[in-house]
């Protein structure tokens, strides 16, 4: 069964086909996100989303599946510079995929990532320009400009196609997904879940409801980053960018 999954990121639709399904008849996986608590005061994220939207799941599978997926053609992959803002701020590609930065900016940008996940930093570059990334394992890599501390994105890796976003009401469907053991892992930017993670679960036509998972609100990492030097940014107001 061929299968192309549309989901609705921070900005906007984001169209995710990357992947071409061939193990028949799946069932549908489906999640409750509940987020307890409030974005503390002075989160970047505060305004930005309901408290319960964009938590990721995904599973990992534990045994070889009959079929495997195969890759297909997508469009570039591209985490668009415009306005002193990333976009999409959540960016989800499968692992060793390449990634775009694109510079719509009529200014310089500085793109750098020193945190878990992948590590680079792809210096000063002008307005009109673009340089690239390759996410070659899987994991969260957070996002940063060296001159605009405002600015901050998310590219999550996967080396799965099962996976899901919650929306503004806290649900997420994960569809065509065969039987089996899997491997349940939750991320969030703003929150944390409650019970340990990732855990096993049992995949059948009578086991595809996980339940609620229970959260706890966070202070993103957002409100706290430094420069890529490990310093704090220089506070310029009369700065021509």
């Amino acid at each position: 069964m061929q299968r192309c999954a549309i989901y609705l990121m921070i900005f906007g639709w984001h169209i995710f086909c990357p992947i071409l399904t061939a193990w028949g008849q799946g069932v549908d996986v489906s999640v409750a996100i509940a987020v307890h608590g409030t974005k503390p005061p002075g989160d970047p994220l505060k305004e930005k989303a309901p408290v319960g939207s964009d938590v990721v799941v995904w599973l990992s599978p534990l045994q070889a599946l009959e079929s495997k997926p195969t890759a297909t053609a997508h469009p570039p992959y591209r985490l668009l510079q415009k306005d002193k803002q990333f976009t999409p701020h959540l960016l989800i590609v499968p692992t060793g995929t390449n990634v775009e930065f694109p510079n719509a900016d009529p200014f310089f940008h500085n793109v750098f990532s020193l945190f878990n996940g992948k590590r680079f930093d792809l210096g000063l570059y002008e307005s009109g320009s673009s340089r690239s990334v390759r996410f070659d394992r899987e994991g969260v890599s957070y996002i940063f400009c060296n001159i605009h501390p405002e600015m901050g994105a998310v590219v999550l890796s996967l080396s799965t196609p099962f996976y899901g976003v919650s929306g503004p009401n806290g649900t997420i469907g994960i569809h065509d997904v065969p039987s089996g053991r899997y491997r349940l892992n939750v991320w969030s930017e703003s929150a944390k879940p409650v019970e340990d993670f990732p855990r096993e679960v049992q995949i059948s036509a009578t086991t595809a409801n996980l339940g609620v998972i229970q959260m706890q609100a966070t202070s993103s990492i957002r409100g706290s980053h430094k420069n890529k030097f490990g310093e704090a940014y220089r506070d310029m107001p009369n700065k021509p960018y």
